[in-house]
């Protein structure tokens, strides 16, 4: 059986049970839902962060489900995998894309029904408001689909889309994202540019639709590859575009790119975790919604874990297979969540001077919101933010480690970036390299402190490590003469 959203919540419950959890009674769209969420973070009761199915939304008929990518536990599981394995595993399943499989429309879920003409209305989904300033609900998990009017390429791309009225959404993408550079390329030509937005699939479909590939194009594919299987794809009913046929749902439409063609947009938490944005934004005007006849609306947290976890995987997996085909002996790279997707860290097993900048620019070229680099020695685990640190403090120096460049294209999102005159809000920003490697062989440098690993893999706590038992002596009988 092909894999969708439904398989992977089957493996999901498999795995571990207690991964997702329901509620029944009527909840709020607007910050109640999300408010449930947000405290079960740090809530004992709730281990692992689980993803939670809403099955009765005020306004909708609908159930939503929120917090599906909120670990990476659970995006790592979704390519068979843990933690630890799961950025070069999927460097390997984005590098090796597989073909789409078209099937005719009685084939696919997702045209079990279609809405059209003044059966269209947006507001009947489940889309939530999560944050307090937030202008309204928006859809956060939509993969938008478009063409790319010179090779003929299908683009993805995952983007904010406010609601706007019945028939209308609002459309915000990243100027340094290649869906911006499609938007333009119609605007030069005066046409219109179809768009279809995909909600609910396997992780696969939105870690795919974020990759950061080379060129327009691919992301369709690169699902597949990441799911170990060809993406089953149908052609969709009021745009010339194949979309993913057993998606639950899929907004249809078209984007007027007329520079005229614009109204207000936002606020919105973002994933720097600031409303950045705000301003007028053209449109998505619907055509179609078409669903299964029993969809599961799937929302993303904005400004939150789980906004953070789903952009961080596919753009590490991306970077550590593209820095490497660079400088071969990058080991691992990570994005800690903190760092809202602009600060990296590449550990690296250094060979000649000079080798941690070069891949640093090769990160920059992959990823352009990427802001500071840190890279490390391969001894240094990149997923633990004590040993960089450790790293930073006693292997860099300022004045001779520390590479500063002004002016470069960034992330627009983020609060302190800045235009062509410094005052002037724009998308540049100033990166940094920040090299906290040893010296290249064969110079020294001091040995790092360790317990003689033989013997840490020889010893077992736990059988000799007891508990402590309350009213228990805490020595045993007491020596009282020596001698």
């Amino acid at each position: 059986m092909a894999q969708d959203l439904r398989t992977y919540l089957d493996q999901l419950i498999k795995h571990d049970p207690g991964q997702l959890k329901i509620v029944e009674e009527e909840i709020e769209p607007e910050f109640e839902a999300a408010a449930i969420v947000h405290k079960m973070e740090k809530d004992p009761k709730y281990p692992g962060f689980p993803a939670v199915l809403f099955k009765n939304i005020k306004g909708s008929k609908i159930p939503l489900l929120l917090n599906l990518h909120g670990t990476y536990e659970r995006v790592a599981l979704s390519i068979n995998t843990d933690v630890h394995a799961m950025v070069p595993e999927y460097g390997k399943r984005e590098g090796s894309p597989i073909p789409t499989t078209l099937v005719s429309s009685d084939q696919a879920p997702v045209h079990e029904v279609v809405l059209t003409g003044d059966q269209i209305d947006v507001t009947k989904l489940p889309s939530l408001v999560h944050q307090e300033l937030d202008a309204g609900p928006y859809i956060t998990s939509a993969a938008a689909i478009t063409r790319d009017p010179d090779s003929g390429r299908q683009n993805a791309g995952i983007f904010r889309h406010q609601i706007q009225g019945p028939r209308q959404v609002g459309f915000m993408s990243n100027p340094a994202h290649h869906t911006s550079y499609i938007l333009r390329a119609y605007r030069e030509l005066g046409q219109k540019m179809e768009v279809a937005l995909v909600i609910g699939h396997h992780p696969a479909m939105l870690m795919g639709a974020v990759s950061k590939l080379p060129g327009i194009g691919g992301e369709l594919e690169v699902m597949g590859g990441l799911l170990g299987e060809s993406l089953e794809v149908v052609q969709a009913k009021t745009v010339d575009l194949q979309v993913p046929a057993r998606a639950e749902i899929i907004i249809e439409g078209f984007v007027d790119t007329d520079p005229e063609k614009v109204q207000n947009e936002g606020p919105f938490g973002e994933y720097p975790l600031y409303y950045t944005r705000l301003g007028p934004m053209p449109w998505l005007q619907i055509t179609a919604i078409t669903m299964r006849k029993q969809p599961i609306y799937v929302d993303v947290f904005n400004a939150h874990r789980e906004h953070l976890v789903l952009g961080a995987l596919p753009r590490m997996g991306g970077i550590y297979r593209r820095v490497r085909e660079s400088i071969p002996t990058v080991t691992a790279v990570n994005l800690p969540l903190m760092g809202i997707r602009s600060t990296l860290f590449i550990a690296m097993k250094k060979k000649v001077e000079g080798e941690p900048k070069i891949a640093a620019c090769a990160a920059f070229a992959v990823d352009p919101i990427l802001k500071h680099i840190f890279i490390v020695d391969d001894d240094i685990d990149v997923f633990d933010n004590d040993q960089v640190m450790w790293a930073f403090t006693t292997r860099f120096q300022g004045d001779r480690d520390l590479i500063v460049m002004p002016n470069f294209l960034g992330g627009h999102l983020n609060p302190v970036t800045y235009g062509f005159h410094r005052e002037e809000k724009g998308p540049m920003e100033t990166k940094m390299i920040l090299d906290c490697t040893k010296p290249a062989p064969p110079a020294t440098f001091p040995p790092a402190c360790r317990i003689p690993p033989e013997v840490v893999e020889r010893v077992n706590p736990s059988g000799v490590v007891l508990d402590y038992a309350p009213g228990a002596s805490l020595v045993n009988d007491p020596i009282t003469s020596m001698g």
